[in-house]
């Protein structure tokens, strides 16, 4: 399957670059997996999928017994977090990092996708299996094709008409509040992409597990609540779920170099070069699901996501020595990198964070 599906493939193509010695992410590989860095955590895994079904149907109880009250959006803020925090852990098994199994890697997925979360799996898959390709290279990377937000300056100036210059001219004042949307965009993408007439693996199952999981979350909270505070229930639920799901993410890799499709670099720099590491702790490590170790789950997509802070300090030592930078900061120094760097773009400057790898080149 892809690299959620593929990433242990991809895994694979550079252990056959680096047993011909040609590759710097053979030492590094080795030291990983002599730390013990890649074995299974069955126990932390499986302790987790247990207390999904657990802490929803908890949830569901204590939406049920407080009743028709606008203390519900309380409750509304609870979802919101329960179900990001459900969707890492879909993350991490569309990765391959529970089950030696892929089968049961992407069946586990597909039901905390689809059925608990709301969101296509295949959809995703096929999506995010080409950004760990390329994270961040134009024409390859989908995370850089946004369609409200532009992140080269080539993309800002396909825009002629003066709002939408104006808008992308202050996208960064945009860019957290356009976040409050991308909850009900997940749903709706998703939907559309097993509607679709494109080939998609079990189709029925996902339109199946979907239906169940938005058509009854909805049911649900109308028979609870009356009609107007069901709809800012959802409005609210909808709206924070987008904006953890987003903030989770967007530190990662906006603001890091964007790179021209002609560029080429081997996986090592590929993936340190384009990702970010925050830093934290460990409220951290759990607030954002373990994507704060960014470049190390790039490197080895398929560690589970206990070992990624063990890891860290390896991948920095190693990347020093070879003199290729690292870069990890806070999580609001992150944000504040990427306003700016969608600011500078929406301005029309080019390259404000052009890859020292590119500039050589392009000198040379």
């Amino acid at each position: 399957m892809g690299t959620i599906g593929n990433a242990p493939a991809v895994e694979r193509r550079a252990v056959r670059v680096r047993a011909s010695g040609t590759s710097d992410f053979t030492e590094l590989a080795a030291r990983i997996q002599g730390a013990g860095l890649m074995r299974r955590r069955y126990g932390y895994y499986w302790t987790k999928l247990l207390l999904v079904p657990v802490v929803l149907t908890a949830a569901i109880a204590v939406f049920v017994r407080i009743g028709d009250s606008w203390w519900q959006l309380l409750m509304a803020a609870a979802f919101a977090v329960i179900f990001t925090q459900i969707a890492f852990l879909g993350h991490d098994a569309a990765h391959r990092q529970i089950f030696v199994s892929g089968r049961w890697n992407d069946w586990t997925s597909l039901i905390i996708g689809d059925l608990f979360v709301g969101m296509s799996y295949g959809w995703w898959r096929h999506k995010h299996t080409r950004h760990h390709a390329n994270p961040n290279k134009m024409g390859a990377d989908p995370d850089i094709e946004l369609p409200v937000i532009t992140v080269t300056a080539e993309q800002a100036a396909r825009h002629r008409l003066p709002v939408m210059r104006w808008l992308i001219s202050h996208q960064g004042a945009f860019f957290f509040p356009i976040l409050l949307l991308e909850g009900i965009s997940l749903h709706v993408t998703g939907i559309a992409r097993v509607l679709h007439r494109d080939p998609v693996d079990r189709r029925w199952f996902e339109i199946f597990f979907l239906v169940v999981r938005i058509g009854g979350f909805i049911a649900l909270v109308f028979a609870v609540l009356s009609p107007g505070i069901a709809a800012v229930f959802l409005a609210v639920q909808l709206g924070l779920f987008g904006l953890y799901m987003g903030a989770s993410f967007a530190p990662n890799h906006k603001g890091m170099p964007v790179v021209p499709a002609t560029l080429k670099l081997d996986f090592l720099r590929r993936q340190v070069l384009m990702s970010r590491n925050v830093r934290g702790g460990r409220f951290i490590d759990t607030a954002l699901g373990g994507l704060n170790y960014q470049i190390e789950h790039h490197l080895f997509p398929s560690m589970p996501r206990p070992h990624l802070r063990h890891a860290a300090p390896i991948v920095r030592a190693y990347c020093r020595r070879l003199g290729i930078p690292y870069t990890e900061t806070g999580l609001l120094a992150s944000y504040g990198i990427v306003v700016r760097y969608i600011n500078r773009v929406g301005l029309g400057e080019r390259d404000p964070f052009d890859c020292p790898l590119v500039a050589q080149r392009r000198a040379s």
